[in-house]
């Protein structure tokens, strides 16, 4: 009996194995490649799957998802002859399974190495100026060449970023003195630029505001003028309708000279030809004056020859 026991163990134990080869689980956005007899049989795609036990076999499980490798810094001549270090990161997606498996030992690899003699070919035509302002032509080139190539290895390259880009440190030191001098130079100018807008700004204000100050002194000049002229006609209007006489007005005449002759710089000044009329005038009328005050005492007939002489002349 215990013979048969073990045998039937035996047996129990192959038949779980047998189940457990047959049954084979792909999970989502996964490839599994079968081989029987070491040959390609099919690709098992994601779920539940059923192969031969012990003749059927899983050579390879491909993830299908969206992959990223970045790759080392290499280095690469420019064609100024300068040594660049290149970061790059490559998008890359399996797309045929079958292919990516026996198309190609190792397609990362594969890509890597393609990808370094393709940076060199593209960077081999740039010098360093333009090496370092064309990252976009760049990396387009460069997914052209590597999505056509990987094309039959069942790999489709998404991306191509270069993440650096990294000179020699003499070359950077020489640009950052260069960018230095730059801004410099920039900084200059502005300088010199807002010096000259405000010295502009500073002579157009100065320029107004002598142009206001001589408006003003004119338009007060004017109503200064205006002023005068208007007491002028107020007295002369005054003076005509009080019908003054001679007298009157050489009195007013001999007052208004102490005023003509004030002032330090009143040196010299010529007295009209009119004052002689005046003073004999207001002599005239200043005998007149006597006479009546001397004959106040005589009879009435001189009295009134003398107040009626004035009148006659």
């Amino acid at each position: 009996m215990e013979p048969v026991i073990i045998v039937l163990i035996i047996l129990v134990v192959l038949v779980f194995i047998a189940l457990i080869k047959t049954i084979q689980v792909i999970p989502q956005a996964s490839a599994a490649i079968v081989e029987r007899f070491g040959r390609y049989t099919r690709t098992l795609n994601a779920g539940l799957n059923i192969v031969v036990p012990f003749i059927d076999t899983i050579r390879n499980r491909i993830d299908l998802r969206e992959q990223v490798v970045p790759f080392p810094p290499q280095p690469v001549i420019t064609q100024d002859n300068l040594v660049v270090n290149i970061d790059t990161v490559i998008y890359y997606q399996v797309t045929d399974a079958r292919a990516a498996t026996y198309e190609v030992a190792s397609y990362i690899q594969a890509i890597e190495q393609l990808t370094v003699t393709t940076l060199r070919n593209i960077i081999g035509g740039m010098d360093l100026e333009r090496t370092l302002t064309s990252r976009e032509e760049i990396n387009a080139a460069l997914r052209g060449v590597l999505d056509e190539a990987t094309g039959k290895w069942g790999i489709r390259v998404n991306r191509v970023e270069l993440k650096a880009i990294e000179p020699p440190t003499s070359i950077q030191d020489s640009m950052e003195k260069q960018m230095r001098a730059d801004r410099d130079k920039r900084a200059a100018i502005l300088t010199a630029e807002g010096t000259r807008q405000a010295a502009i700004l500073t002579a157009e204000g100065e320029k107004q505001s002598q142009i206001l100050r001589a408006e003003g002194e004119a338009k007060a000049a004017a109503l200064r003028a205006e002023g005068e002229a208007q007491a002028v006609r107020t007295v002369f209007e005054a003076i005509h309708a009080g019908d003054p006489d001679q007298k009157l007005l050489s009195y007013q005449y001999l007052q208004m000279l102490p005023k003509i002759a004030e002032g330090d710089a009143n040196k010299l000044w010529i007295v009209p030809s009119e004052i002689g009329d005046a003073l004999k005038g207001l002599s005239g009328a200043m005998g007149n004056l006597g006479g009546l005050g001397g004959g106040s005492g005589s009879n009435g007939g001189t009295a009134t020859e003398r107040r009626e002489k004035p009148s006659i002349d």
